[in-house]
């Protein structure tokens, strides 16, 4: 394999925090981190990677002589905002810019070169109630000053950009746009083994409509019980609702929803489904609802829709420009349109068929390799390197 020539000395010195990629793995952000150094170390032979991950990191990565891992004792777990050293390894390994991934969590108070972060969204700002005492603390305690900081903000939609700027009047063309992706894991799979997986591990029979995701408010889960169960009075066959994700505190409340329109028998609680097991449990279902109020980006819908299953999801915040021409979109404050659209699509196989390969369409135009190359590309901005991003890409 042949790279593109390149003098070495104008190579760039990264630090990436990189601890979300463990601590996070199987969530939005800690899927971005661990994606993003994966196809980072696949894509790049020339630039110096200085990598901040948890001393109990298992590497499952096998990293290039170009990226340099520095642990983190342990007494620091599962605590961004300690600094770690950062400020000295900085300095010490002349690192020109360092990369914090998690919404800028972590970033040193100390500025020995450029900073950059990964700015996923603005929800605290935008829907406060709907987010965690302690998240809404951090977000409103550190965030404003992390924000002058940076040299660069990377976010995940164009809609989560005009936010940013909206909220922090920060410069637009400071603000750089990467999509997100669904992981290779999420394809096609024999439906027979998804079935006896969902049945096997999480006690799901029979045909389902499918969520996964956060049980925050904003996720609409209450919505969607009330529009399953208005489904379910004019579908004429047996499904049910699979409702997966860690079980928060609202899940009384979405329980206890069940009871009061009498289907508690019909409403699947699985909780957490493990990455190994989470393809199938897409494959195996008829249909995937994803209503969200609010969502920076959204990776359920488009891992959903890498599967080849049907996708019904809010026409609201950044999910039309995510999902595309791929799914079917609703008003998700509106219960009787989120019903008809599910009766629409379980009843028309036609429809239903077309809405799959439209979707595994714009599911197979994100990709992650393109995150990395359009990531490398921001940090030579930023730095002000004259380096075409197409250097990075192996030649065959």
């Amino acid at each position: 394999m042949k790279y593109t020539n390149l003098e070495r000395n104008n190579s760039m010195k990264i630090g990436i925090d990189g601890r979300a990629a463990k601590w996070y793995r199987g969530t939005g952000i800690g899927t971005y981190t661990y994606q993003l150094i994966s196809c980072l170390n696949n894509i790049d032979n020339i630039n110096n990677y200085l990598l901040f991950m948890p001393k109990s990191f298992r590497n499952d990565i096998c990293l290039k002589k170009n990226f340099t891992l520095n642990t983190i004792p342990p007494q620091n777990k599962n605590s961004f905002w300690e600094e770690i050293n950062i400020p000295n390894k900085i300095k010490y390994n002349k690192i020109e810019l360092y990369h914090v991934p998690q919404n800028g969590v972590g970033l040193p108070v100390d500025k020995n070169c450029k900073f950059v972060i990964t700015l996923h969204d603005v929800i605290p700002y935008k829907m406060p109630k709907t987010v965690s005492d302690r998240y809404l603390k951090i977000f409103f305690d550190y965030i404003p000053d992390i924000i002058p900081k940076c040299d660069g903000i990377i976010t995940v939609s164009n809609f989560s950009k005009k936010d940013i700027i909206k909220t922090f009047n920060f410069p637009e063309d400071k603000i750089y746009v990467t999509h997100l992706a669904s992981e290779d894991i999420y394809k096609p799979l024999d439906k027979n083994v998804s079935r006896y997986i969902a049945k096997r591990y999480y006690s799901i029979t029979g045909d389902y409509i499918l969520y996964v995701g956060g049980f925050s408010p904003r996720k609409n889960i209450l919505g969607l019980i009330e529009s399953f169960s208005k489904f379910i009075s004019l579908y004429k066959k047996p499904v049910k609702l699979v409702i997966a994700g860690m079980k928060g505190k609202s899940y009384n409340i979405y329980k206890k929803r069940t009871e009061t329109l009498n289907i508690p028998d019909k409403v699947i609680f699985p909780g957490f489904i493990s990455m190994e097991h989470l393809p199938y449990i897409y494959n195996a279902a008829k249909l995937f609802v994803y209503p969200s109020f609010y969502e920076g980006f959204g990776l359920p819908p488009i891992e959903a829709m890498a599967c080849g299953v049907p996708v019904i999801t809010s026409n609201t915040t950044s999910l039309p420009e995510v999902v595309g021409n791929g799914a079917f979109l609703v008003n998700p404050k509106d219960q009787d349109d989120l019903c008809q659209a599910m009766l629409n699509i379980l009843s028309d196989s036609t429809f239903k068929n077309k809405l799959i390969s439209s979707g595994i369409q714009r599911a197979s135009q994100l990709s992650w390799k393109k995150t990395a190359i359009d990531t490398i590309v921001i940090y030579n901005k930023i730095l002000g390197k004259r380096i075409n991003s197409k250097i990075h890409m192996p030649l065959k």
